[in-house]
């Protein structure tokens, strides 16, 4: 057996760099780089590896951890799940910097690699500096955090035990079903210790990514469910996205007469003018999907985790004689809502159940009333968009006049705030891959710096990070490192001088605003309820280099757009928005915890708005 001498560092640089995966016959490499913030832990051994190696691993200044980990899963969703970038860092804080990103990328069912360092596996200088130290077990460290929020972990104590544990690191990286977070701990004296790998370890590996097939009798199964009803409801997931089965479900629903209802996820796998699609779904959805919905006696739900923004909290499905027929490569996520399973990819399946249910002429029982649903809400669509006030920028107004100026190509992304319901309900795409939102956890401080991973897989689309102003205060640091990469991006910032969907939340159950503005302390009350905080975003950008834009009207708006467009670095738009002019909600409930006891009257008749809504979910 041939081997070649190696450090654990170099050899697992490598490893990543001989790594392919094949899908419907494309083949393309998995590995396309690496973001790094050195510290201590990392910089000498896995950090020589990479400063010394000239093979095809591109390797990326990050600027805080938890940013250039959500750069990379921007990427690789954007990637559609078949290229990553991986992520290494120091030990102690750096590293735990990025446990938020992996509970992103998990959630999600992102592939992320983290290589975090690690303190040393011999314990000889122990405490070192940044090192965790726990008097119940020498063993843990801070990167035990990682352990609940990854789907496969791995400690590598000795060189050897690399191998194993890159092997499980790739079976979990590229499973459909079961990708997500992988964290490889990198204990800083293994890192530089040397082992003779046999050569065979670093030959090109092509990881097959194989389209689930159904079984005849889940076909059958769901075939006979179909027939039996008369109003289904197809919800389109994240998982058509990752199928590319955004064609075949909108061919499917024409074909059978069933409308279409869109996660977050899911959304612009269908375009939005589709004559059978209804739009978003849920709390954050619109009134056609919902109204639907609530009458539907069947919901297929293709590719699907059927979060409780989907469902309303499990009330949104009122007809008494609903069920649930779920499609999903994952069996646990195939299983909720009590549902009738195939677990299989999303285009597959719907090529055999078409052929199953075309062979006894299936077609549902609506009439006109999911066209007219879908154009009545057009209609409000058209109404929100041109919402005046004297007095200011609407938000919806601001988004009309986006969907108007952009280009059809280009790409929003958007995570958190009030901003995803917004997009969701008014958004309107009509090409695949556009329309870019982390929902799964909803991560604030994922915008700017997903933002930065999704132009490094689009380079030739204009990108666009649809951010509030309280998520970006909480993360934009990747802004940085796309004006060093030259990867133009544009910031789109919503200002209105506060966590605005919170505070929503927070009055419509009897609560009056509190902490939830940026304000001053009063120092009378004692309470941040003193003037707003005047804070410049556009002047913060510039000092980064960005070309920065401040809007008050909608001609600073359209002026800025086209300006920014012409732009070769990135920008950033701090649009003023009035407070409470965002979408409100359309048939549809959240269930939150609203307190049993309150002096508060207000929060009290909340209460008891809650428990009766409460008593029409489902309980399972």
């Amino acid at each position: 057996m041939k081997t070649v001498k190696l450090t654990m560092g170099q050899a697992l640089l490598r490893f990543l760099d001989n790594q392919y995966v094949e899908f419907d016959g494309r083949e393309n490499k998995f590995v396309k780089g690496v973001f790094t913030i050195f510290g201590h832990g990392v910089v000498v051994g896995f950090g020589e590896a990479l400063e010394s190696y000239r093979g095809d691993i591109q390797v990326y200044q990050g600027k805080n951890e938890q940013g250039m980990a959500h750069a990379a899963i921007g990427y690789a969703k954007q990637k559609n799940r078949r290229e990553i970038i991986a992520c290494t860092s120091s030990i102690g804080p750096g590293a735990l910097n990025m446990v938020t990103a992996a509970g992103t990328a998990t959630v999600n069912r992102i592939p992320l690699l983290l290589l975090p360092g690690d303190s040393f596996a011999c314990r000889q200088p122990d405490p070192v500096l940044q090192q965790l130290e726990n008097p119940a077990s020498v063993s843990i460290t801070a990167n035990d955090a990682f352990k609940p929020v990854s789907r496969y972990w791995d400690r590598v104590t000795r060189p050897e035990q690399l191998m194993t544990a890159m092997l499980n690191a790739m079976r979990v990286l590229t499973d459909p079903a079961e990708t997500g977070a992988v964290t490889i701990c990198l204990p800083q004296d293994v890192e530089a210790e040397s082992y003779d790998y046999p050569l065979e370890f670093f030959a090109k590996r092509v990881h097959a990514i194989n389209r689930r097939l159904p079984v005849k009798s889940e076909i059958s199964r769901a075939a006979e469910i179909i027939k039996g009803k008369k109003k289904p409801l197809l919800i389109c997931g994240g998982g058509v996205v990752y199928s590319e089965a955004g064609a075949a479900l909108g061919e499917f629903a024409k074909r059978f007469n069933i409308p279409i209802a869109e996660t977050q996820a899911g959304k612009g796998a269908i375009p939005w003018n589709h004559e059978l699609n209804l739009g978003g779904i849920g709390v954050t959805g619109g009134l056609a999907a919902n109204r639907i919905a609530s009458e539907a006696d069947l919901v297929i739900a293709v590719g699907s985790r059927l979060s409780d923004f989907t469902t309303a909290s499990k009330w949104l499905f009122q007809n008494p004689e609903v069920e649930f027929l779920n499609i999903n490569v994952n069996a646990f996520d195939a299983y909720k809502m009590n549902a009738t399973m195939i677990v299989a990819d999303a285009m597959e399946t719907l090529g055999a159940l078409g052929g199953a249910l075309e062979s006894v002429r299936y077609c549902s029982a609506y009439g006109d009333e999911v066209r007219e649903a879908k154009r009545e809400w057009d209609q409000e669509v058209d109404r929100l968009f041109q919402t005046e006030r004297p007095d200011g920028l609407a938000q919806t107004r601001v988004l009309g006049e986006l969907s108007a100026l952009l280009d059809e190509t280009s790409i929003v992304v958007g995570s958190s705030g009030s901003l995803p319901g917004d997009l969701q309900r008014v958004w309107r795409p009509v090409r695949p891959k556009t329309y870019h939102m982390e929902y799964g956890f909803s991560c604030m401080g994922y915008e700017v710096c997903a933002a930065l991973g999704v132009k490094m897989a689009e380079p030739e689309r204009e990108v666009y990070a649809m951010v509030g102003d309280g998520s970006y205060l909480m993360l934009h640091s990747e802004l940085v490192t796309s004006i060093q990469e030259g990867r133009k991006i544009n910031v789109v910032l919503f200002d209105n001088s506060g966590f605005g969907c919170i505070e929503n939340l927070q009055n419509s159950q009897g609560i009056p605003s509190f902490a939830t503005q940026f304000k001053f302390r009063d120092p009378e009350s004692g309470r941040l309820n003193g003037p707003d905080m005047p804070i410049d975003y556009a002047a913060c950008a510039a000092g980064y280099g960005a070309k920065a834009y401040t809007v008050r009207t909608l001609a600073e708006l359209r002026a800025a757009l086209a300006d920014a467009k012409q732009a070769n670095v990135s920008t950033l738009i701090d649009i003023k928005v009035l407070p409470k002019t965002m979408t409100g909600g359309y048939e549809a409930w959240w269930r939150v915890g609203v307190p049993e006891v309150s002096e508060n009257p207000a929060v009290l008749e909340a209460h008891k708005a809650f428990k009766v809504e409460v008593s029409k979910t489902k309980q399972f």
